[in-house]
């Protein structure tokens, strides 16, 4: 895993969210339909690359190079990750930790 790339906020209300967020500083970067039938929200701060999403659930999205490798170092080690779900952003592949924390791989 390269880097944090997206921390997933869970929010009742996304567009008054979105508000309270660019109120702090944050820059709108992508708002989107998604598959899921909701908007992508995604900020971030001038200058960071890691950004956050307003979403209907906590996750943590790590960018890398090479899903398939990365999926295969986790199994080798027991750790679940689900399928890969190929989109027009990318590769994606959901896992949990210990805890039950939503934990995602993307590769662009």
């Amino acid at each position: 895993m390269k880097s944090v790339e997206i921390i997933m906020i869970p929010v009742k209300d996304r567009q008054k969210a979105k508000e309270f967020y660019l109120s702090l500083g944050f820059e709108l970067l992508v708002e989107a339909p998604a598959h899921h039938g909701e908007t992508w929200i995604q900020l971030g701060l001038p200058g960071s690359d890691t950004t956050i999403s307003l979403a209907s659930f906590q996750g943590i999205i790590y960018e890398t190079d090479d899903i398939e490798s990365k999926i295969l170092d986790f199994k080798n080690k027991g750790i679940d990750v689900g399928k890969i779900d190929e989109t027009p952003w990318g590769k994606f592949a959901w896992f949990k930790d210990l805890d039950g924390n939503s934990l995602c791989l993307h590769e662009k």
